[in-house]
């Protein structure tokens, strides 16, 4: 499943099948634009992309497509915005969430005035990265992001923006901040290891040997907005469980970003408990703001910056995009909501294709979509799910289109009806 038109090869999968047929000419031309998330662990944005531009086709030979995969600040984040710019991609060994050595990357943008690196926090602690039987977020760390904005001020970055997304950490950037210089002491003056549990340790923040070129870069983050560090709506009682921690450890992990917090509040300044952006990516937000000076932005904010989707959406009758999972999450800055909203100021109709339906997915039908399905049509695991993944999406896509064709064409015959009297 890798490698830009992977998907074509769907089209001989069984020689002997015949053709499918096509729609009706009335309704061939029709201008779509395809702007999918990846989907968590399984295929990224351009594959994806790839898979819905197929199935469309296989429809509407003649369709007009336009492909825009999105990126959220999660798996893509760096590789995405490196090709959009024409950049340049760099690889770096460093240290992955369960401590063991892992291959990750970093990038420079393109045609920008400011040397400006790209960072993806899941390229370093992603929760791709934690083996499936050792998902424990009270012992993950984020110590490897700090080491990829390391390699990017050594690199000779002047500006560094972090994508936050994907992550298999909860430890509020704890690691990230040690990686750069951060001391972080318990009540005996010893350093803290690696995890969200050990904060309930924190003593004292000492930020004197913080690595002194972070003073000179301007460092941007691309967050949730919505994810906040503590409370009800906090970062271990939301996404706590989806790393692997039992209702027990959530709230030992609440209760250690609740020392955390209280303690840079005392050492360092900032009151990050409930501030927007700083739950995201396990809390990575808050020690980005609060030790080592970074910047929190909505991500989008930053990502429409780089991909010209306004512009596409004014030229298209319909909009497909797609996400792993729609649920009642999906409205708090997910792809599928964010690329409808802005569907809806130009009146174009939006379709999500999803991996599963989730409860309260309904409730997305309020933030812009006009429609969704699932690409599951049978029962089957989620690990047979995502080893189907690009047929299983490349099939929905076909349907949906299909669907929309007959819609148009029964509207055309409407019409005419009309006109005939």
């Amino acid at each position: 499943m890798s490698g830009p038109g992977w998907a074509c090869r769907l089209a001989a999968e069984n020689p002997t099948a015949p053709h499918p047929q096509t729609l009706n000419k009335g309704v061939l031309k029709m201008r779509v634009l395809i702007a999918p998330s990846g989907f968590k662990e399984g295929l990224s944005a351009p594959q994806a992309a790839d898979c819905i531009e197929h199935g469309v086709l296989t429809a509407m030979p003649d369709a007009q497509i336009t492909k825009i995969p999105m990126v959220d600040g999660g798996e893509g984040f760096t590789r995405g915005l490196v090709a959009i710019t024409g950049g340049t991609l760099h690889h770096a060994r460093v240290t992955g969430p369960v401590v063991d050595m892992v291959d990750a990357h970093f990038g420079f943008l393109g045609g920008s005035d400011r040397k400006t690196a790209v960072i993806e926090m899941a390229a370093a602690a992603g929760l791709r990265l934690v083996p499936k039987d050792r998902r424990d977020p009270r012992h993950t760390t984020s110590f490897g992001v700090g080491e990829l904005i390391s390699h990017a001020l050594d690199a000779g970055a002047e500006r560094i923006i972090v994508g936050c997304g994907d992550s298999g950490i909860n430890d509020g950037g704890a690691g990230m901040a040690q990686a750069l210089g951060v001391r972080l002491i318990d009540d005996c003056g010893q350093h803290l290891g690696p995890g969200g549990s050990e904060l309930a340790r924190l003593h004292h923040i000492d930020l004197s040997d913080r690595d002194p070129r972070l003073d000179g870069v301007r460092i941007d983050a691309a967050v949730n907005w919505k994810n906040v560090l503590l409370g009800r709506r906090g970062v271990a009682r939301v996404f706590g469980p989806q790393k692997g921690a039992t209702p027990a450890q959530v709230e030992e992990l609440e209760r250690s970003l609740e020392t955390y917090a209280a303690l840079i509040r005392r050492d360092v300044g900032p009151d990050i408990g409930r501030e927007p952006g700083c739950g995201a990516s396990g809390g990575l937000g808050a020690g980005l703001k609060a030790l080592i000076g970074a910047r929190l932005h909505p991500r989008y904010d930053i990502v429409m910056q780089y991909f010209d989707i306004e512009r596409q959406l004014r030229k298209v009758d319909l909009v497909l995009t797609a996400e792993g999972r729609l649920d009642d999450q999906t409205p708090y800055g997910k792809v599928p909501v964010e690329v409808a909203t802005r569907a809806k100021r130009h009146g174009v109709p939006v379709i999500v294709l999803a991996g599963s339906i989730g409860k309260g997915a309904y409730t997305n039908l309020n933030h812009g979509i006009d429609a969704y399905a699932s690409i599951i049509k049978a029962p089957c695991s989620l690990d047979e799910a995502m080893v189907s993944g690009c047929k299983l999406l490349t099939h929905a896509a076909e349907h949906a289109v299909r669907m929309v064709g007959i819609g148009a064409g029964l509207s055309d015959q409407a019409t005419a009806l009309a006109a005939t009297g």
